[in-house]
């Protein structure tokens, strides 16, 4: 985990709240959004572009997308796996 600092403990919750909101949506949508390719591929793509709104607005590209991207491409296999 990356460590931030913040100007107050509101500013934090807040933070950790939208994370937590953002990861939650991404392991929700994968298993249910069908492209017709390998639930990984999905997966990757999924969370490639639902964490590049978070990297973008906080300028750690590599780290955030890279979570999204491997997290989400193993929710793909675990879907390919255990759902098909």
């Amino acid at each position: 985990m990356i460590p931030l600092k913040y100007e107050n403990n509101q500013k934090k919750i807040e933070a950790m709240s939208a994370a937590f909101l953002e990861r939650f949506m991404i392991g929700f949508l994968i298993p249910n959004v069908e492209l017709g390719i390998h639930p990984a591929l999905t997966g990757l793509l999924l969370g490639a572009g639902l964490s590049l709104p978070s990297a973008i607005i906080t300028r750690a590209y590599a780290p955030i997308i890279g979570i999204g991207i491997v997290g989400s491409a193993i929710i793909g296999f675990i879907v390919k796996a255990v759902l098909l």
